[in-house]
C-alpha cells in the first residue's frame, strides 16, 4: 500500500488509500489504492455479495440492453480500473456484505475477525478488489455474488448482520436504511404532515411509506408508474392512497396526488423526477431527494422557476440509528417485508 504519509485525521477518511488526484476524498477520486495490506486503523472484509445501487444497476442494463454478461464485464472493468465501485455515469455505486478478517489495532468500529458485517458506506468510497471474476453473477440482479476484499476507514459505517435475517433480505433493507430514518424525522417535525411518496413501490420507497405512517403522517399517498406496482403497493397496505402516474411528467404527478402534500419523498431510480415533486408539495413544505438519479440543479433551478416556496433535502444515507430503524419495520410491518422478499427471491437464502 502506498504510504501518502498523512496524519490520523486523513487516515481516518482514507486520504491515504487516494492515488489518483490527490488531495480529494475517496469518494470524489479515480482510483484507489485497494491492496490488501492494512493500516492500524482499517479493517479488512472479505467479500461475500455487493449490493448495486438501483440507479447505477439501471443505466448499466440499459446501457448494455439487458445483456448480463456484458454488465457483468462492465463491473468487472470499473472495480478494476477505479479500486471501487463507482458508476462513471451516476457517480453511486452501492453496499456490501462479508466477513471481517483482519482488524487493525487502532481501529475504533468494534469488529473482530469473522463478524459477518453489511458496510453503511457507499462503493463509491470503499477500496474493492474482486478476485472471482464474478463467476456466479448472471448480470441481471441488483445482489452480485463475490469474491474479494475491501477495506473500512476509521470513519466508515458498518453493522453486524442479524441473525434472524436472510443475507440478501438485511443486505437489501441496509442498502436504503437512510431513507426511512430521515422521513420520520421530517414528518415527524411536522404533526400531522401530509405525504407523498414516489417510487412508492420500491426499497427506499416502501420503507419511507411505513417511517411516515410511524411518524404520524395523516395523509400517505404512494405514486407508481405501473398497474402492476399499483397492484403491490395496495396490497401491501402501505398507504392510504396509491396513485399511477410517470414520475418524469409533472402535471401528471401533481394532478395524481391532488392536493400538494407538506412532505414529498423522492425514490425513483431514473432522472427526470425532480419538478413533479416541486409541484405536488405545498408552500412551505419539504422535498427529501434520495435517488441518486437526482439532478440537484434541476431541482434549485425548477423550483426557482415555479417560485415553489420548498425546502429541498439530499438524503445523505445517514443518520443516526437508521440500519436498526430499517430493521425494526422490516420486521414489524408485514406490507415492508412482502415487498422485500418478492424482491430477494423468498425468506430462505442465506
Amino acid at each position: 500500500m502506498i504510504d501518502r504519509h498523512v496524519g490520523p485525521a486523513g487516515r481516518a477518511v482514507g486520504l491515504h488509500r487516494v492515488l489518483e488526484p490527490t488531495g480529494v476524498l475517496p469518494q470524489a477520486a479515480l482510483r484507489l489504492d485497494a491492496s490488501p495490506e492494512i493500516g492500524p486503523d482499517e479493517v479488512r472484509v472479505g467479500v461475500e455479495r455487493l449490493n448495486l445501487d438501483a440507479a447505477s444497476f439501471r443505466q448499466l442494463r440499459t446501457a448494455h440492453g439487458g445483456d448480463g454478461d456484458a454488465v457483468r464485464a462492465a463491473v468487472l472493468e470499473i472495480v478494476g480500473t477505479r479500486g471501487k465501485m463507482q458508476n462513471p455515469v451516476t457517480g453511486s455505486g452501492g453496499m456490501l456484505v462479508g466477513t471481517v478478517q483482519e482488524v487493525g489495532a487502532e481501529s475504533p468500529l468494534g469488529l473482530a475477525p469473522g463478524d459477518r458485517v453489511a458496510t453503511l458506506v457507499s462503493l463509491t468510497l470503499t477500496p474493492l478488489a474482486v478476485t472471482d471474476g464474478l463467476a456466479s453473477w448472471d448480470g441481471r440482479s441488483e445482489q452480485v455474488p463475490a469474491r474479494g476484499h475491501a477495506i473500512l476507514f476509521a470513519r466508515s459505517i458498518v453493522a453486524v448482520l442479524p441473525d434472524d435475517l436472510p443475507v440478501p433480505l438485511a443486505l437489501a433493507v441496509m442498502d436504503v436504511c437512510g431513507a426511512p430514518a430521515l422521513t420520520h424525522r421530517v414528518v415527524a417535525a411536522r404533526p400531522g404532515a401530509s405525504v407523498a411518496v414516489l417510487g412508492a413501490a420500491g426499497k427506499s420507497g416502501s420503507l419511507a411509506l411505513a417511517a411516515a405512517r410511524r411518524a404520524g403522517a395523516s395523509r400517505l399517498v404512494g405514486l407508481v408508474p405501473t398497474a402492476a406496482e399499483e397492484e403491490r403497493l395496495r396490497a401491501a397496505g402501505l398507504a392510504g392512497e396509491v396513485v399511477r402516474a410517470d414520475a418524469r411528467d409533472p402535471v401528471a404527478v401533481a394532478a395524481a396526488v391532488g392536493d400538494p402534500v407538506d412532505v414529498t419523498v423522492v425514490c425513483v431510480d431514473v432522472p427526470g423526477c425532480e419538478h413533479g415533486a416541486i409541484l405536488s408539495t405545498a408552500p412551505g413544505g419539504t422535498v427529501v431527494f434520495f435517488s441518486m438519479a437526482t439532478s440537484f440543479p434541476a431541482a434549485a433551478l425548477g423550483a426557482e422557476g415555479l417560485a415553489a416556496d420548498v425546502t429541498m433535502l439530499i438524503g445523505n444515507g445517514y443518520v443516526p440509528g437508521h440500519a436498526s430503524m430499517a430493521l425494526d419495520l422490516l420486521r414489524n410491518e408485514p406490507g415492508v417485508r412482502a415487498s422485500f422478499t418478492a424482491r430477494t427471491g423468498g425468506d430462505s437464502a442465506q
